[in-house]
């Protein structure tokens, strides 16, 4: 089978005008970047049309075998679109940090992607540049605001603000800038996040209009004073700066799968380390001008579709009508101790022991209101014993199940799967914590109910954050749990479905432009490094421009 990158260079586009009309959206809205993309002017879009339905996308906690939880979503719109549905795409933006390193993009795989695959998965229409650039102007105004005299009284000991860089590097993680003498500014402790981790990220996926968005820049907490009081991007006169950095990146992105589905592509936070949904944006336009939405949220429903039902429909106000649950045999298989390299051998013993995962799963997303199907990515290795103990386990565990092959079939591979969730659109979706009851229960609700934690331990950082939040009225904010994709708990090793262990709290970082706590746990870090071997070292072009290695 040819791989990715070659399907998709062999795959005749269609014109992005006529992807847009495919869409229903107005002429005048269109705003191209050549005839393959284009972002879409959200001033010239009406918000107020009759809305279609939603639908999460998410997965199980992912294993090094893979999931495919983007191509599922990619091939299932194509089927409904073969079913005579009108379906929108709405995903994240990929980060070029996994590309280059070891996860790879985020457009699908095989004839279930998103074109063009080599642009969406590198420099696109350039919103990571334009964050990556907001965020290293405003570190840029903090430093010289301190050296040129410090009229804030910032205290350059407790600025909370970092650099970022959408490349995994960990030699970046920790730096000290203003070396070199006073002329060179003032030397300072900082470091750089991953671009997808940035608060910018987060509120280029939340904003709403430009003015939200310079209200949003505004309020954004760069750190303290001397007397601890928080000193924000507001308060250093750079908001109107930082939106006009930003005021382009506003504006979904418009591509297609190779299907022919208008895809909304637009906003990037990975969900292990930030909030994981793409934009608020790119979601109620596709719900405004499409029959059902396809939406995903990233790694499995205990990071990304918490966040999604959490925190990004609390401020949407939107309402989950269905969800789809991918997994994989060989994930179960990897869940019940089957080591990578023994995935493919035949074990309904050891699928048995490892479907726990996806009971949790299931569960969980049944506490927010919502019906999910679990759609099993299927692979030439999975066996009719295995693929017949699914089906039993479903009819057993009372929930909807749907095999899909669409890595080799596209929308054909996801017939049954779509029909399925066709059946099972009734979801009315709630939240899981009420904010206003503060920070630590909030926490709290989310670890022993969606992790099945038994106590929350926050250390002795995470207390001195927690009254900070709480001395600046912070604490009726939504949080969003930084934590390892790997498992239920804050150990990665803990495969399965753990419960009765502790969620061990670090640190907790205010996020007052988002709107949100982000809260770190474990041994997450914000800026991941790259492999022994990166996927850089595959990438290449020739002569005529022609890339290969990119999946």
């Amino acid at each position: 089978m040819p791989s990715d990158v070659e399907i998709a260079q062999a795959h005749e586009l269609q014109p992005i005008a006529d992807i847009a009309a495919t869409a229903g959206l107005p002429d005048d809205a269109l705003i191209p970047y050549g005839t393959t993309k284009a972002k879409v002017d959200i001033t010239k879009l009406d918000y107020g049309r009759p809305q279609g339905k939603l639908v999460l996308v998410t997965g199980v906690s992912p294993t090094p075998a893979g999931e495919g939880k983007s191509t599922i979503l990619i091939g299932l719109a194509d089927a409904l679109e073969k079913l005579d549905k009108k379906p929108m795409v709405a995903i994240r933006e990929p980060s070029q940090g996994p590309v280059m390193g070891i996860k790879g993009g985020a457009a699908g795989g095989g004839y279930a992607q998103i074109v063009p695959m080599e642009d969406i998965n590198l420099h696109f229409t350039g919103d990571f540049h334009a964050i990556t650039a907001a965020t290293n102007t405003l570190a840029a105004i903090i430093d010289n605001h301190i050296h040129q005299g410090n009229a804030l009284n910032i205290d350059p000991r407790r600025v909370t603000w970092q650099r970022c860089v959408d490349v995994n590097d960990r030699a970046l993680r920790n730096v000290v800038t203003g070396l070199g003498g006073p002329a060179h500014g003032v030397p300072a402790e900082t470091g750089f996040t991953i671009t997808a981790a940035s608060e910018i990220m987060a509120i280029l996926g939340l904003a709403t209009s430009l003015e939200d968005l310079k209200e949003r820049l505004a309020a954004i907490t760069i750190g303290y004073t001397y007397d601890q009081k928080p000193v924000t991007a507001g308060d250093l006169d750079c908001a109107g700066a930082l939106t006009a950095l930003m005021r382009d990146a506003l504006n979904p992105n418009l591509v297609q799968t190779l299907g022919g589905v208008p895809a909304f592509v637009h906003s990037g936070p990975f969900a292990n380390i930030a909030h994981g949904c793409n934009s608020l944006l790119a979601t109620k336009t596709a719900l405004a001008y499409g029959d059902i939405a396809l939406t995903e949220a990233g790694f499995g429903s205990d990071l990304g579709g918490e966040k999604f039902l959490d925190v990004k429909a609390r401020f949407g106000d939107l309402n989950v009508d269905g969800a789809v649950l991918v997994t994989t045999i060989r994930s179960m298989k990897y869940n019940g101790g089957v080591a990578k390299d023994q995935l493919t051998e035949e074990n309904v013993d050891a699928l048995r022991a490892g479907i726990v995962n996806l009971e949790r799963h299931v569960e969980n997303m049944r506490q927010f209101g919502v019906k999910p199907v679990v759609a099993v990515n299927l692979f030439p290795s999975d066996t009719d014993a295995e693929r017949e103990f699914m089906k039993k386990w479903a009819q057993d565990f009372g929930v909807a199940i749907a095999e899909a092959e669409v890595f080799t079939k596209g929308g054909d591979g996801a017939i049954e799967l779509a029909q399925t969730l066709l059946d099972n659109l009734d979801g009315n979706s709630e939240f899981l914590y009420d904010p206003a009851e503060g920070i630590e229960e909030s926490i709290k609700t989310i670890a022993t109910k969606i992790y099945r934690a038994k106590v929350v331990v926050f250390g002795a950082k995470a207390l001195k954050d927690l009254k900070y939040i709480k001395a600046n009225g912070w604490d009726n904010m939504p949080v969003v749990i930084s934590k390892t994709q790997y498992s239920f708990s804050d150990d990665p090793t803990a495969l399965g479905a753990p419960e009765g262990h502790t969620l061990h709290v670090r640190e907790l970082l205010p996020r007052t432009g988002s709107g949100f706590i982000v809260v770190l746990t474990g041994d997450v870090m914000t800026m991941p490094g790259l492999p022994k071997r990166p996927a850089a070292e595959r990438i290449d072009v020739d002569a005529d421009g022609v890339m290969s290695g990119l999946f």
